[in-house]
């Protein structure tokens, strides 16, 4: 029952992070992207710290190191991503962030020499392909927007990884704020070296900037770093890739955007690569041999 909790969290991520499309695009009119990550990161920190402070008297120095790691990974990957956008199309982008889904798998098998589930490499494939189908827009060349991006997807890849594997030795909670608080450090240290501490006090930008601190962050990375305890890895990499989904369902229910046949074949894709990671097909197996009986 607590695997399926975990995959149902990281469901409710994804869908989080998907809404999460239209705040940034808010947000994006009154910050930087830089601001923005400060800015959700100290949220989350804070909320965490007030909901959890009794665990903190729990941390340790291994503790502080794993959440230290994952924070760095978790801003690395944000930066490279926010860096990225400006030198390629936002398609591009999320087509090349979800190529993790894809590596998380061999990171495990190249560092660890785990063997790799093929039910779950088909699926992470087949998740990659759903995903390009509904969010890219065909175009051959290759810029430097590009590359930046696929460094963006290797932090997230090395983020899913290793969050699983410190999960499963630390409290989840007290990861998540050790990961925040690492986070939040590391971006007032960027905006401070740009000279962008001047934030805006309009009302838009501050709801929407606080939508994303604690709904996509707070709440999102806490039931992520939660659900990991309970599943592998690669199947938290391809749940957590519909994110591209959720996010077209909203651009198309909130923001108006056209639904279209390439949306509907993209999201079938991911849909069917989550059910072969997560069933490994067995049922298929159950009705072969009650035909053979």
């Amino acid at each position: 029952m607590k695997k399926y909790l975990g995959e149902i969290s990281l469901m409710v991520t994804a869908i989080i992070w998907g809404s999460g499309f239209v705040a940034s695009a808010i947000s994006l009119e009154y910050y930087t992207p830089y601001q923005i990550m400060a800015g959700r990161f100290l949220v989350g920190f804070i909320l965490l710290s007030a909901v959890f402070y009794k665990k903190l008297k729990f941390s340790n120095k291994k503790t502080l190191l794993k959440g230290t790691i994952i924070g760095l990974l978790l801003y690395l990957a944000f930066a490279l991503q926010t860096v990225g956008l400006q030198y390629t199309t936002p398609s591009k982008n999320a087509f090349l962030t979800a190529v993790n889904v894809v590596i998380v798998p061999f990171i495990g098998y190249l560092l660890y020499k785990r063997k790799i589930d093929k039910f779950e490499l088909f699926g992470a494939v087949l998740a990659i392909v759903g995903v390009g189908i509904l969010s890219l827009k065909l175009s051959s060349d290759i810029n430097i927007g590009d590359l930046l991006t696929l460094c963006c997807a290797l932090g997230f890849a090395f983020h899913i990884f290793y969050t699983a594997k410190f999960v499963k030795e630390e409290d989840p909670v007290l990861l998540t704020i050790i990961q925040m608080l690492a986070a939040t450090v590391i971006g007032f240290i960027v905006i401070l070296f740009k000279g962008e501490m001047n934030f805006s006090y309009e009302r838009e930008g501050i709801n929407s900037l606080f939508y994303l601190g604690i709904f996509s962050t707070t709440v999102a990375f806490l039931l992520q770093t939660v659900a990991q305890k309970f599943t592998t890895e690669t199947k938290a990499a391809i749940i957590l890739s519909t994110e591209s989904f959720w996010g077209m369902l909203f651009s198309v229910t909130i923001l108006g955007e056209l639904m279209t046949i390439k949306m509907i074949i993209g999201a079938i894709l991911i849909l069917t690569a989550i059910i072969i990671s997560e069933t490994k097909l067995t049922f298929l197996k159950k009705k072969h041999l009650k035909e053979v009986t």
